[in-house]
């Protein structure tokens, strides 16, 4: 690997995310479509049963048993959530959201993104058993939306990129409070206590400078188990547990500069001088030297940082697919299509479709117009257009709050059916236009 293309790898973690994202959301349309083949095949059965069968983990007396849907959605996805919790973590203390200067733009765009298609929805289902579903065109699928700016290339300026990252960072703030607030069930209060109380103890130890990963893993697993007995849903567990993770360094960057240009020098003086073990360059010396080094490593990287670069290609290559194998099957029947052009589906439809990009594009115009923040010059107006499009690629959050909603409900499979066939057309809409809308000259806004 060429040294420039090393150094961009290291400094430019931005980058492999976008890269990350970029595939998983490639792979996700693979998965979809394999998960609807399934679903319609000879074999539906199989994929029905699959993802219904009962697993259970015992300990003692104390155990849990779920179906293995319910294990992915409850259990897989609050690891989803944390990482999620993680990148909004980062992106507040160092990235596009940490100062009001380069918040203002994308935070106005997606609170647009949120209101406008929640309030199509509530239009057109106002009084409707389906109202419930209100939150379902509110979200944003990252991974498709990178999928789909990846398949455009340098057409997309990388400004454009970080202000999709941004809004859906946001959008994910968003669901998240939807989530816990307007999507709980009937609630255990000792158990809601209990893991307030663990929240608490993981406050603390962020307080006291406690860096030990494992220790927050345990207290996250139980706060977990207390978040899923307690009626307000799993997930929301991760988001907190993400919260309490230390996003700052042990030492500075110039002491870890430091320490190991003087490491690295006295093994360069040693190695140039090519002594013999026994005037004082011995494996010993070497192995502490690397061992130092990595203790350096360890220190100047935080928690926060650590746990997000290992979790991410996990969440990305198989938490995610998972989930949408498991949930994006459904049986496509004269029933379900039949019964398709209601107030549910349209409102899915249109919230996603039509909602997402106007709310988006009229919100930014407004914090331009009022000064209130400024669009980056590097895109055009229209390649904005295009990406509020591909804002309305919802799918994953959007089924995970469908499943919410509508949990054994008839309205679910029509609520997946108009959630994939909204993230389609907003996805080709979004891409046409970002293909045609040509790179931007810098502007006057």
């Amino acid at each position: 690997m060429p040294k420039s293309s090393l150094i961009r790898r290291i400094a430019y973690p931005l980058q492999e995310f976008l890269r990350a994202e970029a595939f998983s959301g490639i792979l996700l349309m693979f998965i979809t479509l394999v998960a609807l083949a399934w679903a319609n095949s000879p074999w539906s059965e199989s994929y029905i049963d699959t993802w219904n069968t009962v697993l259970t983990i015992q300990l003692g007396e104390f155990g849990i048993s779920k179906a293995a849907i319910l294990w992915i959605n409850d259990g897989l996805m609050a690891i989803f959530f944390f990482v999620v919790g993680l990148e909004i973590k980062r992106e507040t203390m160092i990235g596009e959201l940490s100062s009001f200067r380069s918040a203002a733009f994308p935070v106005m765009a997606a609170i647009g993104g949120m209101v406008v298609p929640a309030g199509i929805f509530v239009l057109l289902n106002q009084g409707q058993p389906s109202f419930d579903g209100w939150g379902i065109p509110m979200a944003t699928d990252i991974a498709f939306a990178i999928g789909i700016l990846s398949l455009l290339g340098n057409r997309v300026p990388l400004s454009l990129k970080l202000f999709l990252v941004a809004y859906a960072i946001v959008d994910d703030i968003g669901a998240v409070l939807v989530i816990a607030l307007f999507y709980t069930s009937e609630l255990s209060l000792l158990s809601l206590w209990i893991a307030l109380l663990v929240f608490g103890i993981l406050l603390i130890l962020n307080a006291l400078r406690v860096r030990n990963i494992l220790i927050y893993s345990i207290f996250g697993l139980v706060m977990w188990v207390a978040f899923l007995k307690s009626g307000v849903h799993a997930t929301v567990a991760g988001i907190l547990l993400a919260v309490t993770v230390p996003g700052r360094s042990k030492i500075t960057e110039g002491d870890f500069i430091s320490s190991t240009d003087t490491i690295l020098g006295e093994l360069h003086a040693r190695h140039t001088a090519k002594l013999p073990p026994t005037e004082g360059y011995a494996e010993e010396d070497f192995q502490a030297a690397i061992r130092t080094i990595e203790s350096n490593c360890e220190e100047v990287a935080s928690p926060m940082h650590r746990l997000e670069h290992s979790l991410h290609p996990w969440v990305a290559y198989a938490i995610m697919p998972i989930f949408a194998l498991a949930n994006a099957g459904i049986l496509i029947n004269s029933d379900l299509t039949d019964g398709f052009s209601n107030p549910l589906s349209w409102g899915i439809i249109l919230g996603l479709v039509i909602g997402k990009p106007i709310g988006i594009v009229i919100f930014a115009v407004i914090a331009s117009v009022s000064r209130l923040a400024r669009k980056p010059a590097a895109y055009s107006w229209m390649q904005l257009i295009g990406v509020s499009f591909v804002g309305g690629i919802g799918f994953t959050m959007a089924i995970f709050i469908a499943n919410l909603a509508f949990a054994g409900s008839g309205f679910l499979p029509q609520a997946k059916l108009a959630i994939l066939c909204a993230s389609l057309l907003a996805g080709v809409a979004g891409y046409l236009i970002l293909r045609f809308a040509g790179k931007n000259e810098p502007d006057s806004q």
